[in-house]
């Protein structure tokens, strides 16, 4: 297949999304699956974000391919991050060389405001690696929002706080948004002004996730739903995390924090959460649903032989669930006639 042809494919694969009046951020080009191992493209609107990955020497992108999606999207701004293997080996000036603040096509583009589903987000291609928003996590985020009325919310390794958006747009009685970095969550509460939501200081908490989970449990404070999607790896000024080695941990405190019939939502690790439950304790699972979609694990109980995990694709029924959890979308389809549908409001 052409060059030419493998763009055109990829094209009309989103056009579901294109045509959608709601959403304009998505990803454009991924990688293998549209016949491009190297080189993904992520749609902001007007502005397009190229990711490149190589094990090896940095590779360039086919320049052919940029222009002619720029032409597709009439985009104003293209801008180029080179992935490594391993970034947290990385200091911030090595980071900042794969990062160039500078476009690759058109004029620098400090902020552009994007739509998800009719939520509104604020994006910073230039800012580095991560531009403010996750496109992978999209699907999850319209799961969140379906079904928050009337829940408590703690959103842990909130970032730039796109879930505790859709939490509160859902219809939350209350979203907290727990990051280490004050300056993500200021841009979170800008998220929020976006979306028409007057941000309460108290609800966006700087600090360590664990410190922070630590505290509720001991002083007995429990939510309805508990989000947990961390990075790979974060380091601090005393602390350093990893998923693999400290995922179980994570996993223990944040069920001790979830009331009891509550959920706990574990969106990063994919089918690696299972086993880091069952080692933190977990041992009654039941798992449905394949990695790398969100995960859910139902309390039922105080002792951890006595919860039930159930991990599903959002949008997709579960075939034999032991006990259906109220975050399932069996469950959430019971209770669509009474949940506002508020996923293409403006």
């Amino acid at each position: 297949m052409s060059l030419g042809d493998k763009l055109e494919a990829a094209w009309q694969r989103r056009a579901p999304l294109r045509d959608a009046p709601d959403t304009n951020a998505y990803r454009l080009l991924n990688r293998a699956a549209d016949g491009f191992p190297e080189l993904a493209v992520d749609r902001y609107d007007d502005v397009l974000v190229a990711n490149v990955y190589s094990a090896g020497a940095r590779l360039r992108p086919p320049a052919e391919v940029l222009e002619a999606l720029a032409e597709r999207v009439g985009a104003r701004a293209v801008y180029v991050k080179y992935r490594p293997v391993q970034a947290s080996v990385l200091d911030e000036d090595a980071r900042g060389e794969l990062a160039p603040s500078a476009p690759v096509l058109g004029q620098a583009v400090d902020r552009v405001v994007v739509r998800e589903n009719g939520l509104h987000f604020e994006v910073r291609p230039a800012e580095g690696l991560s531009t403010g928003l996750f496109l992978d996590m999209r699907e999850a985020r319209a799961f969140v929002r379906a079904n928050a009325a009337g829940q408590t919310v703690l959103n842990c390794f909130a970032y730039t706080c796109g879930f505790g958006v859709a939490a509160l747009k859902g219809g939350a009685a209350r979203a907290l948004n727990l990051d280490v970095s004050r300056r993500h969550l200021d841009w979170g509460e800008r998220n929020m002004r976006l979306n028409g939501f007057q941000p309460v200081r108290t609800d966006f908490l700087a600090g360590d996730v664990f410190d922070w989970l630590q505290r509720f449990a001991k002083r007995g404070q429990k939510f309805d739903v508990v989000i947990v999607d961390p990075p790979s790896y974060s380091t601090t000024r005393t602390t350093r995390f990893s998923v693999e080695r400290d995922a179980g941990r994570l996993a223990a405190l944040a069920a001790s924090v979830v009331h009891s019939g509550g959920t706990l939502i574990a969106c990063n690790g994919g089918s690696r959460f299972p086993v880091m439950l069952k080692m933190a304790g977990y041992d009654n699972l039941v798992v449905l649903g394949k990695s790398p979609h969100p995960v859910t694990l139902q309390i039922d109980g105080e002792s951890p032989g006595e919860r039930r995990f159930s991990g599903a694709r959002p949008g997709v029924q579960d075939r034999k669930p032991r006990r259906l959890s109220p975050w399932t979308p069996a469950r959430a389809a019971q209770r669509k006639s009474g949940l506002p549908d508020l996923r293409h409001e403006n």
